[in-house]
């Protein structure tokens, strides 16, 4: 299979899809791998590393779409991509289609295979592809909302871990999934006062057992949600429905009850925001002010460390376009089952439900496609 690897456009994403050890893994199974020239030097690897590898370097990335039977990337197709996506192409990247109407369109209209990182699933409910990032987002969301808690950012001016005869802040973390817990252990780690709220209570369970005394846990809804914003410092919101909208769990209204200078880190973005008055920012302009609460809802937050984010997201990745290389992206599906619920958009066809869903839009079975 011809597999090319475009540079990222999106405001301020410096990482890309396949390291060049990745790419010398298709290469050995006697696959093309192009990427587009000065794509990799955004996470630290050059045009040399990639020739080493035995990847052939395309000077645009139009060339790139040109060329490839199937496109690695790894944030969703925007704006300008939209045209060079080709009928029957396979596109295996984060797609969040969920979040965005105007995405699901175009990729329906190009008759693309859409294959999404965020809803490839195992059988025990967790999804690989996610992990990784979750990780990478649910520790920055404490470095991020650390910082943005300093008076100098507009915080309200305290410091997480405290100092000898001074309470640490707290921390509300709003879902103990992977990037709830990694946001828990890096606030925790930094000797924050830090509550985990979730709905599964056989999760607060496990939880509780492998973190240390200062996390507690609560159970998510309504009346707690709004009890508990009225007195922390930080909240961070975590929450994840696969493949569907992210549901608003903290209204306008609640800022209202915060106090002037609190920090809301919205980790689900992605997804749609789990805060009412979240709205997609960049890296370049982070961050926004409602009602004297601040919001840092950075779309693409992993991408602030790209060489980690890189490496991370292809060894999870890597295992999958093997899969799909080797066998092509039918065989591939048909054979794992997980795999085949990355498919979201395929020649035209909604065939993941809650893509379908999110904008009332016809639902296909993923066997008709098959």
């Amino acid at each position: 299979m011809i597999i090319g690897v475009p540079k990222e456009i999106k405001n301020n994403e410096n990482r890309i899809a396949l390291t060049p050890a990745g790419a010398a893994e298709l290469v050995k199974r006697g696959h093309e791998v192009y990427v587009q020239a000065g794509g990799g030097n955004g996470s630290g690897f050059t045009d040399e590393d990639y020739l080493h590898a035995g990847v052939k370097m395309l000077p645009t990335i139009e060339k790139v779409y040109e060329t490839a039977e199937m496109i690695m990337k790894v944030k969703e197709p925007i704006e300008p991509e939209y045209k060079l996506i080709k009928k029957g192409q396979i596109l295996y990247t984060y797609f969040h289609f969920a979040s965005s109407e105007r995405l699901t369109k175009a990729m329906i209209e190009n008759g693309s295979v859409c294959l999404a990182y965020e809803t490839v699933e195992l059988p025990d409910g967790s999804l690989p592809l996610l992990v990784p990032m979750s990780e990478v987002a649910g520790r920055m969301s404490v470095q991020e909302g650390a910082k943005y808690l300093e008076k100098t950012f507009g915080g309200y001016g305290v410091l997480l871990g405290g100092v000898p005869g001074v309470p640490p802040a707290k921390v509300l973390i709003l879902g103990g999934g992977i990037a709830g817990t990694e946001a828990a252990k890096m606030a925790a780690g930094l000797g924050a006062d830090v509550t985990i709220m979730d709905i599964n209570l056989r999760r607060m369970r496990y939880l509780d057992d492998i973190m240390p005394a200062n996390v507690k846990t609560m159970m998510s809804n309504e009346y707690n949600i709004r009890d508990m914003v009225q007195t922390h410092d930080l909240i961070i919101g975590a929450v994840l429905i696969p493949g569907a909208k992210a549901p608003h769990i903290v209204p306008r209204d609640m800022l209202k009850i915060m106090r002037p200078g609190t920090v809301l880190v919205d980790v689900s973005v992605d997804q749609g925001g789990c805060f009412e008055t979240t709205v997609a920012t960049t890296h370049a302009d982070p961050t926004f002010t409602i009602d004297d609460v601040i919001h840092y809802c950075v779309a693409n937050m992993p991408g602030a460390v790209p060489r980690t984010s890189t490496i991370a997201l292809t060894n999870a990745t890597l295992p999958y376009a093997l899969q799909i290389a080797d066998k092509g992206w039918k065989q591939a599906c048909s054979d794992n089952l997980s795999l085949r619920k990355g498919l979201n958009v395929v020649d035209g066809k909604v065939v993941y439900k809650g893509v379908a869903e999110a904008f009332n839009l016809s639902h296909e079975n993923v066997e008709s496609v098959l």
